[in-house]
């Protein structure tokens, strides 16, 4: 990829993020929830910060029991619970920079469930640091910080 390229284009919205993912789990038949769509998304901005240095956009995860989440988008799909996301939309016209940056999330990370990936989110820094020590089920509005994120999946990167 043409880091400068990415490093100069706009910083997207959680919504057109968010409309890929279902897109691809529309397009491929998958099982995609609320659960999973928050980890989809919280590992596209945390590899873009890694990797590039620059956030896909500005909403904050905060640190919740089950593992990173943006509370506004929580709360937009929790009407389908732990049921698949139901929704069609239209596929988000992305550059090519990141329209290959996200196919490269979606081979990582989209055949996982969604248990399976707030395991591995809640194994790792930014969300233990965040809750400061907590109880594992103690709840939590704490922001991961995008410069938390940016080390950690820097350093993973390298």
């Amino acid at each position: 990829m043409d880091l400068y390229r990415i490093r100069a284009m706009s910083i997207t919205t959680v919504d057109a993020i968010v409309d890929y993912f279902i897109y691809v789990a529309n397009d491929t038949g998958s099982f995609i929830s609320n659960l999973k769509l928050q980890k989809l998304v919280y590992y596209a901005q945390a590899w873009h910060l890694g990797i590039y240095d620059t956030p896909l956009f500005d909403d904050d995860f905060e640190a919740w029991v089950h593992g990173p989440v943006i509370p506004w988008l929580f709360h937009k799909y929790k009407e389908f619970g732990w049921k698949p996301i139901l929704k069609e939309v239209q596929k988000p016209e992305f550059p090519p920079e990141l329209e290959e940056f996200l196919e490269e999330i979606t081979e990582v990370y989209f055949i996982r469930e969604g248990l399976e990936l707030e395991m591995m989110t809640t194994r790792e820094d930014p969300w233990i640091y965040a809750r400061k020590g907590l109880a594992r089920d103690e709840p939590s509005h704490a922001i991961i910080t995008q410069d938390s994120m940016k080390s950690y999946y820097k350093e993973r990167a390298a």
